[in-house]
């Protein structure tokens, strides 16, 4: 490898901006794999430091180090000058230091307001001040300009609302410095406008900001500096308006890439998946169905994409065509002609369809599990010979799987808990091609994963359409959707408001039908 690091020496407390904190000469190994090495790395107040690279090139274990999760096998900590070295998170906490982690760590149990002081509850006496809680959770809810009901349980929201209510958590205590790492992968454009609000104030105040994200455009919305990280090595540090984004991609990848990589021309063959007033009802009784009567068909090798905002319906509509919803979902499903009862993840898969979810962490990884076994889960049927579980079949099919997939790990048998999560992702992605599927359910695939691998993945989805595969794609990122789709189908609660050929779709257009326009 070619080692193309550059160093920025500048004194601290530059332009008057006092040095909130220095990380020097991090280094960190799990076994014999060295993740970090020799790492510099400093924050000052009023600023956003964007910590860029690659999955796997060492950003979340860096974070980790400073947040206590993990101890460096090297180097120093110091935080407004005082060395530390932080061996928990709560000790982490106290030294001024929040984190808002990519994977949520909420209590799907508890309620918002008890989420947000958990750990650090209010107490009087030994018993928690759970008035005082629900008043301070409500005013930093409004301050957020959220709308969300602190005493409600956490896990009846919406994603969306899960990762605001972890960001109102890591800001409920007064923080000097505050990690946020792939902060908007869930939220809407309202939703990230509000946090980037937030933002400015917080910088205003002098907090110092970590910032993580695999979106170029907040990179150069958010950042004054820029440290690049590839391989667990720092390559540099820059300002941001001295580091433009073609640069800023070859550091972190060490090659030129293009923009966009060339799209194929759809070559697209008879119907594989037709479906016909599909409508899912919703979980509470007397609430509007959350898909209503929805048709579409996807022919061999056409990448459908799916528009809309949040609460449109899309991501049901998917759990419901993949089974997951049981018989809250109707409609008639046809895969190549023949008809198809989806009553059960298990049916599905059996009949060819496969869903990555936009959750890997609750619904597509077993996070207690190796990669060989979450990457073979789905196709156990095709290493189990009798009723016993055959290791070298699953080694196998495993290997095959994730070297297609270019995915970075030490050790098949290593949890698949300490990869990162680009490289989660891949794991997920090989679990289902194992299941060899002839329609493919993408529900946010390039959700909290990097430049590079975006590129892989639009590679993928390219092949396996040029295979014959019917995809089904929903994506946030509406450039993106434009990108990859063939047609697009937009919804607005739970309706479909649009079908869009490849030359009608335009930004103008999928926004104002996914706004309810007809």
């Amino acid at each position: 490898m070619n080692d193309d690091r550059q160093s920025e020496e500048q004194p601290a407390g530059d332009g008057g901006k006092t040095t909130l904190l220095e990380m020097v000469g991090i280094g960190k190994s799990f076994g014999s794999h060295r993740v970090l090495d020799d790492v510099d790395f400093d924050l000052r107040a009023g600023e956003v430091h964007v910590l860029a690279g690659e999955n796997g090139a060492g950003k979340s274990t860096l974070i980790k180090i400073l947040g206590g999760v993990h101890q460096p096998d090297g180097g120093a900590i110091r935080i407004v000058g005082r060395i530390v070295r932080p061996r928990s998170p709560r000790e982490a906490a106290g030294f001024g230091v929040a984190i808002i982690h990519q994977e949520l760590s909420l209590a799907p149990s508890m309620a918002v307001a008890d989420n947000i002081f958990l750990g650090r509850e209010r107490t009087s006496g030994g018993w928690v001040r759970f008035g005082d809680q629900l008043a301070a959770a409500r005013r930093l809810l409004e301050r957020l300009g959220l709308d969300i009901d602190a005493r409600r349980l956490v896990g009846e929201l919406p994603i969306s609302a899960q990762q605001m209510i972890e960001i109102a958590k890591a800001l409920a205590f007064d923080a000097k410095i505050i990690v946020m790492d792939e902060p908007t992968s869930a939220l809407s454009e309202p939703e990230v406008e509000r946090l980037f609000a937030r933002i400015t104030d917080l910088k205003a105040r002098g907090c110092g900001i970590i910032y993580i994200t695999h979106k170029l455009e907040e990179v150069y919305r958010q950042a004054d500096r820029i440290t690049v990280l590839r391989d667990g090595l720092k390559i540099i540090t820059a300002p941001a308006a001295e580091l433009p984004a073609e640069s800023l991609i070859r550091h972190m990848v060490g090659r030129e890439l293009a923009e966009h990589p060339p799209r194929r021309e759809p070559s697209t063959g008879d119907v594989r998946l037709k479906v016909e007033h599909c409508t899912v009802r919703a979980a509470a009784r007397g609430r509007p169905p959350v898909v209503d009567d929805v048709s579409f068909e996807v022919r061999r090798g056409e990448i459908l994409g799916i528009g809309g905002l949040q609460g449109s319906g899309s991501s049901d509509l998917l759990w419901g065509l993949f089974g997951a919803h049981g018989r809250r979902a109707t409609g008639r499903i046809e895969i190549d002609g023949r008809p198809a009862a989806l009553r059960s993840p298990r049916r599905a898969i059996r009949q060819g369809v496969a869903l990555l979810t936009n959750d890997r962490k609750r619904s597509g990884l077993v996070l207690s599990m190796d990669v060989a076994a979450n990457a073979t889960l789905a196709s156990i049927r095709r290493i189990s010979p009798g009723t016993w579980l055959s290791r070298r079949r699953e080694m196998h099919l495993a290997n095959q799987s994730t070297r297609a997939l270019h995915l970075r790990a030490a050790s098949l048998r290593q949890p698949v808990s300490t990869l990162s999560g680009g490289n989660q992702q891949k794991v997920v992605l090989a679990k289902w091609l194992n299941t060899q599927p002839r329609v493919l359910l993408l529900d946010e695939p390039t959700r909290g994963v990097d430049v590079g691998a975006k590129r892989e993945i639009y590679q993928l989805m390219d092949e396996w359409g040029a295979a014959g595969h019917a995809i089904v794609l929903i994506t946030s990122e509406l450039p993106e959707l434009l990108l990859m789709s063939d047609r697009i189908m937009v919804m607005h609660r739970g309706r479909v408001t649009a079908m869009l050929d490849r030359d009608e779709a335009t930004q103008e257009n999928v926004l104002h039908a996914a706004m309810g326009g007809q």
